[in-house]
């Protein structure tokens, strides 16, 4: 009998090793090497030829080598999944043979979105659910809670993914839902389930065929403490969607956003409300955005971010006050606190204005996290706004890059954003020279301006 090979994986990165070692030497880690057996390159290939998806077209050992230009660049047909705001995060909608990645902290509503989406789902196609980790019990008495319509839903409740596929390939779903991958194993895999090995391998068998059979897949992915997914890097790279579902235990909305997506837009950012009847929608997510005071307040002001395809009005917030530490604080909430300091130091120099010893605290209203440039000159007119405890016009909102030597850079899809804000009542707006439009807007009065100076000097 041949010995078996073993190598050594790193739960953080995927990077192997032959011997097991104490810290990873690719990314830093300690204690993350996993042991895992390796099959023979024979065996392998006997795997792999043995592995047929019979009644589907495209299996495995019928592809034939093709030039570039005959290869149809047809769009592919894509369906709704039923909710407009899932449809928009996927790019447009669902496309057969694709595999998505849904992850999210314990609590944020993956199943409850999934076994919406799957209800609907059921009623137009063939719908198959498995679940691994609760009971058909459980699921039936969420989806009665709920109040959708179970009677074309397919259910199982298994974590053998040769099982799995089996079923399905006698069922022939368009969709199906993993509820979740971390519970699925493999039999030929000598290690317990949610390990390093058993996700890879079961992610693998699961995208195969998902790809051969044309089959709609979904996968839920649980996440560590710090919110990055759990398992092997490697499963983000098999998969073709990965969506994260994000939102505090103290709000009731949920936010989801598009990390990879290879067929639509990164980034891409769907709202939804938990309600008693489960995730609905929120077709304007600018107006829970924009939830402000009845009166103006120092140290607020609203500037259009760019989500996706989007665009989205949020408030920004400063508050400065002065420090009794001998260094003091600098706090961005939604906001990269390096470029905090950077900018503070940019309206010193420029601006004439001195924080160093002042406290400055900044939050995104809505627990929106801002990763663009183009908030800079927003987060330096609501900090001078608290810093001189002068309050802004209500009507006013602002947005743009500001350099180092204190010029204000022009953003893209800048003439969408003063149109996003003139269709939610503003009347007013600081922009740079670049983002102003060719054309003047009935009711909105627009400010260019090229450098910080020019935009203190606007207000």
């Amino acid at each position: 009998m041949a010995r078996q090979k073993t190598a050594y994986v790193c739960n953080d990165c995927g990077a192997d090793y032959t011997k097991w070692q104490g810290q990873c030497t690719s990314c830093g880690a300690w204690n993350t090497l996993t042991e895992v057996r390796l099959a023979s390159a024979k065996t392998a290939a006997q795997e792999s030829r043995n592995v047929r998806f019979d009644g589907y077209a495209g299996a495995a050992g019928q592809q034939k080598i093709v030039s570039l230009s005959e290869v149809s660049v047809e769009e592919m047909p894509r369906f709704s999944a039923g909710a407009g705001e899932l449809d928009r995060v996927l790019g447009g909608g669902l496309v057969p043979g694709s595999a998505v990645l849904i992850g999210g902290h314990p609590g944020a509503g993956k199943s409850t979105l999934l076994l919406q989406t799957m209800c609907y789902l059921a009623e137009q196609m063939p719908a198959l659910y498995v679940t691994g980790e609760e009971s058909l019990q459980q699921v039936a008495m969420r989806a009665q809670r709920l109040g959708l319509p179970t009677g074309q839903l397919k259910m199982l409740s298994e974590t053998n993914v040769e099982t799995i596929c089996d079923t399905a390939q006698k069922l022939q779903p368009k969709v199906m839902v993993i509820d979740s991958i971390q519970v699925m194993h493999m039999a030929d895999v000598q290690s317990a389930p949610g390990s390093v090995s058993q996700v890879r391998e079961s992610a693998a068998y699961l995208t195969r065929f998902a790809k051969q059979t044309g089959t709609v897949l979904f996968m839920v992915g649980h996440v560590t403490k710090d919110g990055s997914l759990a398992g092997p890097k490697v499963l983000e790279h098999m998969i073709d969607c990965s969506l994260q579902l994000e939102g505090s235990s103290d709000s009731r909305f949920r936010t989801l956003r598009s990390h990879k997506n290879r067929f639509g837009a990164v980034n891409e950012l769907g709202v939804f409300a938990m309600l008693e009847q489960g995730l609905k929608e929120v077709k304007n997510p600018s107006s829970i955005f924009l939830s402000r005071a009845e009166g103006p307040s120092p140290g607020s002001v609203v500037m259009v971010v760019w989500e996706g395809t989007r665009p989205l009005l949020v408030e920004i917030q400063a508050l400065v006050d002065h420090s009794h530490m001998n260094n003091p604080r600098r706090v961005a909430v939604g906001l990269e606190q390096n470029r905090l300091s950077m900018l503070l130091a940019v309206l010193h120099r420029h601006g004439g204005m001195m924080t160093g010893d002042q406290d400055v605290f900044v939050n995104v209203v809505g627990g929106v996290k801002v990763l663009e440039t183009s908030a800079d000159l927003a987060l330096l007119m609501s900090v001078v706004s608290s810093f001189r405890d002068q309050a802004l016009p209500h009507d006013l909102m602002v947005f743009g890059e500001v350099g180092l030597s204190g010029e204000i850079r022009p953003v893209p899809n800048g003439q969408e954003r003063i149109w996003e804000a003139a269709k939610h009542g503003f009347k007013r707006a600081i922009v740079p020279k670049g983002n102003v439009p060719k054309e003047e807007l009935p009711g909105m009065q627009v400010v260019a301006v090229s450098k910080l100076s020019e935009a203190l000097e606007a207000l």
